[in-house]
Protein backbone atom coordinates (compact mmCIF):
# COMPACT_ATOMS: atom_id res chain seq x y z
CA UNK A 1 0.00 0.00 0.00
CA UNK A 2 1.21 3.54 -0.78
CA UNK A 3 2.49 5.77 2.01
CA UNK A 4 -0.33 7.59 3.81
CA UNK A 5 -0.34 11.37 3.77
CA UNK A 6 -0.65 13.14 7.16
CA UNK A 7 -3.76 14.90 5.80
CA UNK A 8 -5.51 11.52 5.88
CA UNK A 9 -5.85 11.89 9.65
CA UNK A 10 -7.11 15.48 9.69
CA UNK A 11 -10.65 14.43 10.70
CA UNK A 12 -9.55 12.65 13.86
CA UNK A 13 -12.14 13.27 16.59
CA UNK A 14 -14.57 14.81 14.10
CA UNK A 15 -17.41 13.46 11.94
CA UNK A 16 -16.53 12.55 8.36
CA UNK A 17 -18.73 13.16 5.35
CA UNK A 18 -18.45 10.47 2.69
CA UNK A 19 -20.40 8.33 0.23
CA UNK A 20 -22.15 5.08 1.09
CA UNK A 21 -24.48 2.61 -0.63
CA UNK A 22 -27.65 2.53 1.48
CA UNK A 23 -30.34 -0.13 1.45
CA UNK A 24 -33.48 1.82 2.37
CA UNK A 25 -36.18 -0.78 1.78
CA UNK A 26 -36.27 -4.56 1.36
CA UNK A 27 -35.77 -5.61 -2.24
CA UNK A 28 -34.91 -2.15 -3.52
CA UNK A 29 -31.67 -1.22 -5.25
CA UNK A 30 -28.96 0.35 -3.11
CA UNK A 31 -28.75 4.14 -3.29
CA UNK A 32 -25.47 6.08 -3.20
CA UNK A 33 -25.85 8.92 -0.70
CA UNK A 34 -23.69 11.27 1.31
CA UNK A 35 -23.57 10.30 4.97
CA UNK A 36 -21.94 11.41 8.23
CA UNK A 37 -19.70 8.93 10.03
CA UNK A 38 -19.14 9.77 13.71
CA UNK A 39 -15.75 9.45 15.43
CA UNK A 40 -15.08 6.11 17.13
CA UNK A 41 -16.04 5.72 20.77
CA UNK A 42 -14.09 3.70 23.35
CA UNK A 43 -12.96 0.31 21.99
CA UNK A 44 -13.85 1.37 18.45
CA UNK A 45 -11.83 2.12 15.32
CA UNK A 46 -12.81 4.21 12.31
CA UNK A 47 -11.42 2.85 9.07
CA UNK A 48 -11.33 3.91 5.45
CA UNK A 49 -12.52 1.05 3.25
CA UNK A 50 -9.91 0.22 0.60
CA UNK A 51 -11.76 -2.65 -1.02
CA UNK A 52 -14.98 -4.55 -0.41
CA UNK A 53 -16.88 -7.38 -2.06
CA UNK A 54 -20.45 -8.60 -2.30
CA UNK A 55 -21.38 -11.75 -0.38
CA UNK A 56 -24.66 -13.59 -0.93
CA UNK A 57 -25.48 -12.85 2.71
CA UNK A 58 -25.58 -9.14 1.85
CA UNK A 59 -28.04 -9.91 -0.93
CA UNK A 60 -30.19 -12.06 1.36
CA UNK A 61 -30.44 -9.37 4.03
CA UNK A 62 -31.22 -6.71 1.43
CA UNK A 63 -34.38 -8.68 0.59
CA UNK A 64 -35.35 -9.64 4.16
CA UNK A 65 -38.64 -7.94 5.03
CA UNK A 66 -39.85 -9.80 8.13
CA UNK A 67 -38.37 -10.98 11.40
CA UNK A 68 -36.18 -9.56 14.18
CA UNK A 69 -33.12 -9.11 11.92
CA UNK A 70 -34.86 -6.58 9.64
CA UNK A 71 -33.28 -3.12 9.89
CA UNK A 72 -33.76 -0.29 7.39
CA UNK A 73 -32.19 1.93 6.25
CA UNK A 74 -28.97 -0.03 6.49
CA UNK A 75 -25.41 -0.05 5.13
CA UNK A 76 -24.59 -3.60 4.09
CA UNK A 77 -21.21 -5.20 3.37
CA UNK A 78 -18.97 -7.35 5.58
CA UNK A 79 -16.07 -8.54 3.37
CA UNK A 80 -13.50 -5.76 3.22
CA UNK A 81 -10.04 -4.41 3.88
CA UNK A 82 -9.49 -0.97 5.35
CA UNK A 83 -6.88 1.33 6.84
CA UNK A 84 -7.20 2.76 10.36
CA UNK A 85 -8.00 6.49 10.26
CA UNK A 86 -8.61 7.06 14.00
CA UNK A 87 -9.07 5.08 17.19
CA UNK A 88 -11.13 5.49 20.36
CA UNK A 89 -10.01 5.14 23.94
CA UNK A 90 -8.86 1.79 25.31
CA UNK A 91 -8.04 0.40 21.86
CA UNK A 92 -5.03 -1.92 22.07
CA UNK A 93 -3.16 -3.55 19.21
CA UNK A 94 -4.14 -1.02 16.52
CA UNK A 95 -2.77 2.34 15.46
CA UNK A 96 -3.42 4.89 12.75
CA UNK A 97 -2.31 3.65 9.36
CA UNK A 98 -2.69 -0.06 10.14
CA UNK A 99 -4.22 -2.16 7.36
CA UNK A 100 -7.05 -4.19 8.88
CA UNK A 101 -9.56 -6.87 8.02
CA UNK A 102 -12.98 -6.33 9.61
CA UNK A 103 -14.75 -9.58 10.51
CA UNK A 104 -18.37 -10.04 11.55
CA UNK A 105 -17.50 -12.72 14.11
CA UNK A 106 -16.24 -11.15 17.39
CA UNK A 107 -13.08 -12.10 19.24
CA UNK A 108 -12.61 -10.51 22.66
CA UNK A 109 -9.35 -12.45 23.30
CA UNK A 110 -10.23 -12.72 26.99
CA UNK A 111 -13.07 -15.20 27.47
CA UNK A 112 -12.65 -18.96 27.87
CA UNK A 113 -13.76 -19.76 24.34
CA UNK A 114 -11.57 -17.16 22.66
CA UNK A 115 -8.58 -18.66 24.48
CA UNK A 116 -9.60 -22.23 23.69
CA UNK A 117 -8.19 -24.18 20.73
CA UNK A 118 -11.52 -26.04 20.42
CA UNK A 119 -13.75 -23.11 19.51
CA UNK A 120 -13.68 -19.44 18.60
CA UNK A 121 -17.32 -18.67 19.41
CA UNK A 122 -16.72 -15.72 21.72
CA UNK A 123 -18.64 -16.23 24.98
CA UNK A 124 -18.58 -12.57 25.91
CA UNK A 125 -20.20 -11.35 22.69
CA UNK A 126 -22.14 -14.44 21.64
CA UNK A 127 -25.56 -14.44 19.98
CA UNK A 128 -25.82 -10.70 19.37
CA UNK A 129 -26.46 -9.76 15.75
CA UNK A 130 -29.22 -7.23 16.46
CA UNK A 131 -27.12 -4.34 17.76
CA UNK A 132 -25.64 -1.59 15.64
CA UNK A 133 -22.44 -1.09 17.62
CA UNK A 134 -20.99 -3.96 19.61
CA UNK A 135 -20.69 -2.35 23.06
CA UNK A 136 -23.29 0.39 22.67
CA UNK A 137 -26.40 -1.54 21.72
CA UNK A 138 -28.49 0.20 19.10
CA UNK A 139 -26.28 3.29 18.91
CA UNK A 140 -25.33 4.06 15.29
CA UNK A 141 -22.25 5.85 13.99
CA UNK A 142 -23.98 6.62 10.67
CA UNK A 143 -26.38 9.46 9.86
CA UNK A 144 -27.90 10.46 6.53
CA UNK A 145 -28.11 14.01 5.19
CA UNK A 146 -31.28 14.58 7.22
CA UNK A 147 -29.58 13.61 10.47
CA UNK A 148 -31.44 10.29 10.79
CA UNK A 149 -29.64 7.16 11.93
CA UNK A 150 -28.62 4.48 9.45
CA UNK A 151 -28.31 0.94 10.78
CA UNK A 152 -25.08 -1.03 10.76
CA UNK A 153 -24.79 -4.57 9.36
CA UNK A 154 -22.96 -7.43 11.08
CA UNK A 155 -20.86 -4.81 12.92
CA UNK A 156 -18.92 -4.01 9.70
CA UNK A 157 -20.96 -2.09 7.07
CA UNK A 158 -18.28 -1.96 4.41
CA UNK A 159 -20.42 -0.45 1.62
CA UNK A 160 -19.25 2.94 2.80
CA UNK A 161 -16.08 4.94 2.24
CA UNK A 162 -15.64 5.06 6.02
CA UNK A 163 -17.05 2.87 8.77
CA UNK A 164 -16.66 2.39 12.53
CA UNK A 165 -15.84 -1.08 13.82
CA UNK A 166 -15.38 -2.45 17.33
CA UNK A 167 -11.84 -3.67 17.95
CA UNK A 168 -13.29 -7.13 18.68
CA UNK A 169 -14.15 -7.31 14.96
CA UNK A 170 -10.76 -6.30 13.55
CA UNK A 171 -7.65 -8.22 12.52
CA UNK A 172 -4.43 -6.46 11.51
CA UNK A 173 -2.95 -7.80 8.29
CA UNK A 174 0.25 -7.33 6.31
CA UNK A 175 -0.08 -4.28 4.02
CA UNK A 176 1.68 -6.17 1.21
CA UNK A 177 -1.28 -8.56 0.79
CA UNK A 178 -3.34 -7.54 -2.29
CA UNK A 179 -6.53 -6.07 -0.86
CA UNK A 180 -8.77 -7.62 -3.54
CA UNK A 181 -7.59 -11.06 -2.38
CA UNK A 182 -7.49 -10.32 1.35
CA UNK A 183 -11.16 -9.28 1.51
CA UNK A 184 -12.23 -12.91 1.07
CA UNK A 185 -10.41 -13.88 4.27
CA UNK A 186 -13.07 -12.16 6.36
CA UNK A 187 -15.91 -14.46 5.28
CA UNK A 188 -15.70 -16.79 2.27
CA UNK A 189 -12.24 -18.23 2.86
CA UNK A 190 -12.54 -18.47 6.63
CA UNK A 191 -15.94 -20.17 6.26
CA UNK A 192 -14.63 -22.77 3.82
CA UNK A 193 -11.31 -23.49 5.49
CA UNK A 194 -13.03 -23.50 8.87
CA UNK A 195 -15.53 -26.08 7.61
CA UNK A 196 -12.68 -28.44 6.74
CA UNK A 197 -10.64 -27.77 9.87
CA UNK A 198 -13.18 -27.07 12.60
CA UNK A 199 -16.40 -28.79 11.52
CA UNK A 200 -15.50 -31.78 9.35
CA UNK A 201 -12.11 -32.15 11.07
CA UNK A 202 -10.71 -33.69 7.87
CA UNK A 203 -8.20 -36.42 8.61
CA UNK A 204 -4.97 -37.05 6.76
CA UNK A 205 -5.40 -39.50 3.89
CA UNK A 206 -9.18 -39.16 3.83
CA UNK A 207 -11.49 -38.71 0.85
CA UNK A 208 -14.03 -35.87 0.78
CA UNK A 209 -16.58 -34.41 -1.63
CA UNK A 210 -17.44 -30.72 -1.94
CA UNK A 211 -20.75 -29.68 -3.53
CA UNK A 212 -20.42 -26.34 -5.32
CA UNK A 213 -17.11 -24.73 -6.28
CA UNK A 214 -17.80 -21.12 -5.47
CA UNK A 215 -15.55 -19.11 -3.16
CA UNK A 216 -16.59 -21.10 -0.07
CA UNK A 217 -16.38 -24.47 -1.82
CA UNK A 218 -12.90 -23.75 -3.17
CA UNK A 219 -11.82 -22.72 0.31
CA UNK A 220 -13.14 -26.04 1.67
CA UNK A 221 -10.91 -27.81 -0.85
CA UNK A 222 -7.91 -25.75 0.23
CA UNK A 223 -8.64 -26.50 3.88
CA UNK A 224 -8.89 -30.22 3.12
CA UNK A 225 -5.62 -30.09 1.20
CA UNK A 226 -3.89 -28.43 4.14
CA UNK A 227 -5.23 -31.18 6.39
CA UNK A 228 -3.70 -33.83 4.14
CA UNK A 229 -6.79 -35.25 2.42
CA UNK A 230 -5.78 -37.76 -0.27
CA UNK A 231 -8.79 -37.36 -2.56
CA UNK A 232 -10.82 -34.17 -2.86
CA UNK A 233 -13.81 -34.41 -5.20
CA UNK A 234 -15.45 -31.27 -6.52
CA UNK A 235 -19.09 -31.46 -7.64
CA UNK A 236 -20.38 -28.61 -9.80
CA UNK A 237 -22.58 -28.01 -12.85
CA UNK A 238 -20.03 -25.60 -14.35
CA UNK A 239 -17.00 -27.48 -15.77
CA UNK A 240 -15.13 -24.19 -16.20
CA UNK A 241 -14.51 -24.24 -12.45
CA UNK A 242 -12.59 -27.50 -12.56
CA UNK A 243 -9.26 -26.05 -13.72
CA UNK A 244 -9.42 -23.45 -10.99
CA UNK A 245 -10.33 -26.19 -8.52
CA UNK A 246 -7.04 -27.97 -9.23
CA UNK A 247 -5.17 -24.96 -7.86
CA UNK A 248 -7.06 -25.38 -4.57
CA UNK A 249 -6.21 -29.04 -4.12
CA UNK A 250 -9.12 -30.78 -5.85
CA UNK A 251 -8.08 -34.10 -7.38
CA UNK A 252 -11.30 -35.26 -9.06
CA UNK A 253 -14.43 -33.64 -10.44
CA UNK A 254 -18.04 -34.63 -11.07
CA UNK A 255 -20.46 -32.75 -13.33
CA UNK A 256 -23.91 -34.27 -12.64
CA UNK A 257 -25.26 -33.15 -16.03
CA UNK A 258 -22.81 -35.46 -17.78
CA UNK A 259 -23.71 -38.53 -15.75
CA UNK A 260 -26.50 -39.59 -18.11
CA UNK A 261 -28.46 -38.56 -21.16
CA UNK A 262 -31.34 -37.23 -19.05
CA UNK A 263 -31.38 -34.97 -16.03
CA UNK A 264 -30.66 -37.04 -12.96
CA UNK A 265 -32.39 -36.83 -9.62
CA UNK A 266 -30.76 -35.67 -6.39
CA UNK A 267 -30.65 -39.30 -5.24
CA UNK A 268 -28.86 -40.35 -8.41
CA UNK A 269 -26.46 -37.42 -8.10
CA UNK A 270 -25.59 -38.46 -4.56
CA UNK A 271 -25.10 -42.07 -5.71
CA UNK A 272 -22.68 -40.87 -8.40
CA UNK A 273 -20.60 -38.98 -5.85
CA UNK A 274 -20.63 -41.87 -3.39
CA UNK A 275 -19.37 -44.16 -6.12
CA UNK A 276 -16.55 -41.73 -6.80
CA UNK A 277 -15.61 -41.87 -3.14
CA UNK A 278 -15.04 -45.63 -3.23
Amino acid sequence: MDKISPSFFRHEGKPIRCKAAICRKAGEALVIEEIHVDPPQAYEVRIKILCTSLCHTDLSFSKLDTGPLVRFPRILGHEAVGVVESIGEHVDGFKQGDVVLPVFHPHCEECRDCKSSKTNWCTRFAEDFLSNTRRYGMASRFKDSSGDDIHHFLFVSSFSEYTVVDMAHLVKICPEIPVDKAILLSCGVSTGVGAAWKVADVEEGSTIAVFGLGAVGLAVGEGARLRGAAKIIGVDLNPKKFELGKKFGFTDFVNPTFCGEQKISEEEELTTVLNALV
